[in-house]
């Protein structure tokens, strides 16, 4: 190693000589570990041994340094933009520190009082550094609270420095205006706030409380004379007397529970209660003899006791207020004991006695308290749907697995194979269905009927099956009772109903007549009479038939009862004119009665009679689709029928002559039952 050279000597070989002490010409070391982690060393001496001249920088070199890059390379360095400028009541606003303090005032003019401790909540707002005092409001304390020192700084000394959050913290006293207010504690944002900046906070105080308010809060002093009751009085003069009631107690609301019978005992000598147990026989339970042993029960407990451990101690008078005695068992009212509720119904003639001449209750009547085994719920049914047979759908009601219902098996036997059949039409109010016919078929093995329709060319109904075979019930029974048609039911002139479809027989076949002869007991008189009729007319020979149609009709129309509704003078609602005289009809009445006469009973035929008179004198004035129309608002379901009282309503709303005797008797015709009338047939003396 050669050595610095001499001065004035130039640095060039032969000019610079050896240091003989230098015998060290390492680097020296820079990396070391300490504590097990890899520590920078900066090198203090060079190579040789000898000292470095350390020009120590500073961190803002050292940074300055760190952070400059070449000019040449990447242009000159852009300064990074300064931090946003957020002012203080921006970064701090509705940010408030809350302290829970107390003041003390005095009290000169109370001797109940000499102070008063009033507690009140400081607020710091740290957007401006200004502080409020406020007090809750206490209900009718009689003190003006609220707002105690409105929202301001407040200075600290004379002079004039004002608050600072850095000034506030727990269990500190803080003057304001001449009073002293103790901080006591904060809430949770105030004391995470003040720890941030550094403060170390001091441990919570326990509110002061005011002494007069806590005071007021206690109950007040109760003064109980001594009482001069002699207990051995008592024992001595009603030892062996003991009141009996009988109760009951009633727990049939809870599950399982049951209606059980006691006997209450009440002891006047110390006036202790006890319950025993009623067993019967074969009640099912151990024969204990004992419900509740003989002791004192209480009636009412002082407000503290709730909590007594009456399981194992014993209850004194200091834990009761009031106990139970003898004017407290009266027979018809209920007892609650040990939290159970007994109903006491009766009572022994001691005890009776005794309430007499102790308290002047002379009547103790007893109570029935036997239940009464409630009445058998009667099953309904539910209504008819409308699918299959009633028998048949009533059976899923009684069992899960419905059976068909049984047949009567020598009833299909013997009248296997016989149908009666019945020739009917069909009754409507509209024109096209007047002249259908249908053919009844009636099953006499099974009760079920069928309706065929034939068909008709060129009348725009499809015939054919009309009505699948089944039962047919009658309008005025019920699903529960279902009362079904008959074959005493079917005569010319009846008038069936087929689910809300009326219907008249008009003719029968051979065999129904066979049938009828055979069992004339079960037929009534009218159904054997139309019969008789019909057999009458077909026996009867043409030119008879044509005056006595002829007859009848003048018969009809000279009845003295019967005058000409021209001179009535009865307007209808279309025309507004008035019925004036008769007209003939387009068609003869001989020929209508002669299709009638084979068809319908002597009732039908007078009916007829009577329309057809009453078409002829009223065929100028048509008022059937008005009339009919003022029917079929209030026959909402279409039946044909309507009630008299309204029927009479609606005939004076359209000016009818219902005064007339020929219109008297077409409604006495047209009368169904004692109610209803058929206004089908009312309408038709008034068409064309």
């Amino acid at each position: 190693m050669v050595s610095n050279p001499v001065h004035g000597l130039p640095f060039l070989p032969g000019t610079s000589f050896k240091d003989s002490t230098k015998t060290a010409f390492h680097r020296s070391q820079t990396l070391s570990y300490k504590n097990g982690y890899a520590v920078v060393r900066r090198p203090t001496v060079g190579i040789g041994g000898e000292r470095l001249q350390v020009n120590q920088l500073s961190q803002a070199e050292l940074d300055e340094l760190a952070n400059k890059a070449p000019i040449l390379t990447y242009g000159q360095p852009k300064q990074a933009p300064p931090a946003e400028f957020i002012p203080a009541h921006v970064a701090f606003d509705k940010k408030v520190l809350k302290f829970d303090a107390y003041f003390q005032e005095d009290v000169p003019m109370s001797t109940e009082e000499h102070y008063r401790i009033r507690q009140v909540n400081i607020y710091y707002y740290l957007e401006d550094d200004s502080m409020s005092v406020m007090e809750p409001v206490v209900e009718n304390s009689g003190i003006p609270q609220g707002k105690l020192i409105k929202r301001q700084r407040l200075t600290k000394n004379d002079q004039g420095d004002h608050y600072h959050w850095k000034d506030l913290n727990r269990g500190i006293n803080l003057t304001i205006y001449g009073r002293t207010f103790r901080i006591v504690d904060c809430d949770r944002f105030t004391q995470v706030f003040l720890e941030s900046q550094g403060i170390e906070l001091n441990p919570p105080e326990k509110m002061a409380l005011d002494p007069y308010t806590e005071l007021r809060k206690q109950p007040l002093r109760k003064y109980v004379t001594p009482s001069d009751f002699d207990q051995l009085k008592q024992f001595l003069t009603f030892d062996k007397q003991v009141l009996r009631f009988y109760a009951i107690w009633d727990d049939t609301d809870s599950m399982f529970g049951e209606c059980r019978t006691y006997i209450i005992h009440y002891y006047l000598m110390d006036d202790t209660v006890e319950i025993r147990e009623v067993h019967e026989r074969n009640n099912g339970r151990d024969p204990f003899p004992l419900l509740m042993n003989r002791q004192r029960m209480p009636k009412v407990l002082v407000k503290n006791a709730k909590n007594f451990p009456q399981c194992v101690l014993e209850i004194s008078d200091q834990e009761v207020l009031e106990w139970y005695t003898a004017k407290d068992f009266i027979v018809g009212k209920p007892l609650t004991i040990l939290g159970r509720t007994f109903f006491i119904y009766d009572c022994d003639p001691f005890t009776r006695q005794y309430y007499k001449e102790k308290f002047g209750i002379s009547d103790l009547p007893r109570i029935d308290v036997s239940k009464k085994e409630p009445p058998p719920v009667k099953q309904e049914l539910p209504p008819y749907n409308g699918f299959g047979l009633i028998e048949d759908s009533v059976q899923n009601c009684f069992v899960l697995i419905p059976k068909a219902p049984k047949k009567d098996v020598i009833k299909m036997l013997v009248n296997d194979n016989k149908v009666l059949r019945y020739l009917a039409a069909l009754e409507s109010p509209i024109p096209e269905d007047k002249d259908r016919r249908f053919v009844f078929s009636y099953f006499l093995a099974s009760d079920m009927i069928s309706i065929f329709e034939p068909p008709v060319q060129n009348s725009g109904i499809i015939g054919g099956k009309y009505l699948g075979r089944t039962k047919v019930a009658k309008p005025s029974s019920t699903a529960e009772d279902p009362i079904y048609y008959g074959p005493t039911d079917f005569f010319i002139g009846a008038v069936i109903e087929v689910f809300g479809h009326r219907f008249i027989i008009l003719d029968t076949d051979d065999y129904v007549l066979k049938y009828m002869e055979n069992n004339a007991a079960q037929y009534s008189p009218e159904a054997l009479l139309s019969i008789r009729n019909r057999i009458q007319k077909q026996e009867a020979p043409a030119p008879e038939l044509e005056k006595e149609k002829h007859q009848e009709i003048k018969n009809v129309a000279q009845l003295p009862d019967y005058p000409e509704l021209s001179g009535q003078g009865t307007a209808c609602p279309e025309s507004r004119s008035t019925f004036t005289g008769a007209k003939e009809r387009p068609w003869s009445v001989e020929q209508e009665l002669s299709k009638q006469t084979r068809e319908d009973p002597p009732g039908v035929q007078e009916l007829e009679a009577l329309i057809d008179t009453i078409q002829k004198q009223l065929k100028d004035h048509p008022c059937k689709d008005n009339i009919h129309e003022a029917f079929q608002i209030y026959d909402q379901e279409a039946s044909g029928f309507v009630d008299k009282e309204r029927f009479f309503k609606i005939c004076d709303s359209l000016n009818l002559p219902i005064d007339d005797s020929l219109i008297k008797e077409l409604i006495r015709l047209c009368s169904h039952g004692e109610d209803k009338i058929n206004y089908y047939d009312f309408v038709r003396a008034f068409s064309n």
